[in-house]
């Protein structure tokens, strides 16, 4: 999932994306070994059960936390980027998601009474859905409560083959369920959507069961069922707003939608017709605090938070005041006051005397700088625009980055496939090492000549310019330090090119953003969910180089089908070769999450893959005490 502002994201990934670059992370648990650690420092007991919120709203249990970019807009097929995405998850509802406490991530119902059932090699796959899942009130469902029902399944999911709203997560299920791609080409041809079809691999048996009939076996499809993505909207609400549904987000989940205002707050109240539930989970054993968390929790109803108040906070500064200032309930420790708020690797001892919890956690993602594949100048196959990106690649510093950009909270990412995400190689070291000898030898050889400025032109004799796109925020203005440091040294020019985060995204997936920063997040904790980022299929949508290459995409298709193992391990590694050889991106790092979590947030643990934990979590009014 897209995390951006470069360094977006959680990204959210997430989940499920993601765009992150430099933004908060969602991350995603691996399997067995390869899941990424917690550590959780804990302040007393003392000092937690005296703590007690300092906001309450006509009575209301309110969390407030930040986003580091402003969200785009709630329509669970055409949002792409982490921070929507989690309000997109608290709203909606899935078919699946993930137990609460369990490591590594476990796929668990949500409004199915039971797990998929499987059959024919894992070819078909049964769903039976809970009674009585209700949409939030609204005037288009008139004084009637409306419940969810298999054919709103069919209808979210043919939304995905909806051009005039640009889907994002079409790659999710493209190709994978029988029918779905000849009923999109048959309404192509026709010129207009046919709703009402019957697709032959979505069968809904009655109003409450439905059966998938994939093409082939997806060892990754209730993955897909668990991405939020793959929420589950009214039909009738998509109708009434064809041209505004980012705005009129109407799900069956714990909250609903009460006040936005675009780039500055966003406020949710919890569903009247939430279904309700139970706060059941057991401790994963892995991590000490799952014992306070079931002691604070257990046997609670779902959904204790009665109002969750967001705020897009860009400037670091301003987001750690506001949390130090008890104007925030949570919040991400800005990479600029790590020293100053983790001396030594530990909390502040003013932070512990108030209580505060720190979480730490290595997020599954990366950041990435990528190039536009189609750009005369820095895309494309040719040997000369090869050597350029990789003379870049050996011309950033990462280390430099990690330790001063990032004050020590990340470390490199080397392989496509992050820690803690089935699929990563530990051992791997990558050819693109920091190396401005070999990135200077490399433009003398291919043409780029430098002028009596110093700065090089193009093999043809043009000007030759590193332009990033990028946001106008303190961290922005770092990395411009820094990249313009590094191509000084190998005779490149650096610009930029200031856009609001919301508008790169749109012209990346037009193919018309020539190099920015990137990130993303596990959406599902398996490594598919990074390789499909360099897929030619994908262009569009994920792929955000709009890269193309056949030996890459021949390689994706043979991996895709192969369950986590090592004879998919083996074909990753010739991708990552593929990868390496065409470099239509940089790699940057993989950030550190240190959470600081005021002792009133009750429940809360950051969660590998989910995205929004509010329906598990609790504030400590002082009431009933």
């Amino acid at each position: 999932m897209d995390l951006f502002p470069t360094f977006r994201t959680q990204g959210g990934l997430g989940r499920c994306g993601a765009a992150i670059l430099c933004a908060l992370s969602v991350l995603v648990v691996g399997c067995g070994d390869r899941s990424p650690k917690s550590a959780q420092q804990a302040p007393s007991d003392a000092a937690v059960s005296s703590a007690v919120s300092p906001v309450q709203a006509d009575g209301k249990k309110v969390l407030r936390i930040p986003f580091v970019v402003a969200e785009t807009g709630f329509d669970p097929a055409n949002v792409h980027d982490l921070y929507s995405s989690i309000v997109v998850e608290g709203i909606f509802d899935t078919l699946l998601t993930y137990d609460y406490l369990a490591e590594p991530a476990k796929v668990v119902p949500k409004i199915t009474t039971e797990m998929p059932l499987a059959e024919d090699g894992g070819k078909v796959y049964t769903v039976k859905l809970k009674k009585g899942v209700y949409f939030s009130p609204h005037p288009v469902f008139g004084d009637k409560k409306r419940e969810l029902v298999a054919r709103d399944i069919t209808y979210s999911i043919m939304r995905h083959y909806d051009d005039s709203i640009k889907p994002v997560w079409r790659f999710l299920i493209e190709g994978k369920i029988v029918g779905l791609d000849d009923w999109y080409a048959a309404n192509k041809k026709a010129g207009k959507i046919d709703w009402d079809a019957k697709i032959p691999g979505i069968e809904e048996i009655d109003s409450h069961t439905i059966r998938f009939k994939l093409t082939k076996p997806d060892v990754n499809f209730n993955y897909v069922l668990a991405h939020p993505a793959m929420s589950i909207v009214a039909r009738e609400v998509i109708e009434k707003f064809p041209n505004d549904a980012q705005a009129n987000p109407v799900g069956t989940s714990a909250y609903y939608l009460k006040e936005w205002v675009r780039g500055q707050k966003i406020v949710l109240e919890k569903n009247p017709n939430f279904r309700g539930g139970t706060w059941d989970f057991k401790p994963s054993g892995k991590d000490p605090y799952d014992e306070v968390l079931v002691k604070q929790m257990q046997g609670k109803p779902l959904a204790q938070i009665d109002r969750v108040e967001i705020y897009p906070i860009e400037e670091e500064q301003s987001r750690w005041l506001a949390f130090k200032n008890k104007q925030l309930d949570l919040v991400n420790i800005p990479g600029n006051f790590a020293p100053q708020a983790l001396p030594g690797g530990n909390l502040a001892p003013d932070l512990v005397a108030q209580g505060i919890r720190l979480q730490k956690m290595v997020d599954p993602e990366y950041t990435y700088l990528y190039f536009q594949w189609n750009d005369a100048v820095w895309g494309g196959a040719e040997p000369h625009k090869v050597a350029l990106r990789r003379a870049v690649a050996h011309a950033i510093n990462r280390d430099e980055e990690i330790n001063v950009i990032r004050k020590g909270q990340a470390i490199r990412a080397e392989f496509i496939v992050p820690k803690g995400v089935a699929g990563h190689k530990e051992d791997f070291a990558t050819n693109h090492t920091y190396n401005p000898p070999l990135a200077n030898a490399l433009l003398d050889k291919f043409g780029y000549k430098r002028g009596a400025d110093g700065y090089r032109s193009t093999p043809d004799g043009k000007p030759l310019v590193f332009k990033i796109t990028r946001q106008a925020t303190a961290i922005d203005r770092e990395f411009d330090e820094l990249y313009k440091k590094n191509l000084d040294v190998i005779g490149i020019r650096f610009g930029t090119e200031t856009e609001k985060f919301a508008d790169s995204l749109k012209r990346q997936k037009r193919c018309q953003v020539t190099i920015r920063g990137s990130a993303w997040i596990a959406d599902y904790p398996d490594g598919d969910n990074f390789t499909q980022l360099l897929y030619g299929k994908n262009i569009g949508e994920s792929n955000d180089a709009c890269y193309k290459s056949e030996a890459y995409d021949k390689l994706y298709e043979q991996s895709r089908s192969l369950p986590d193992g090592p004879e998919r391990d083996k074909i990753y590694l010739e991708m990552q070769k593929q990868f390496e050889a065409d470099t239509p991106w940089v790699m940057g790092v993989t950030r550190l999450r240190n959470q600081a979590i005021y002792p009133w947030v009750l429940g809360y643990k950051k969660h590998p893959v989910l995205l929004s934990e509010w329906m598990y979590m609790d504030i400590n009014t002082g009431k009933g005490k």
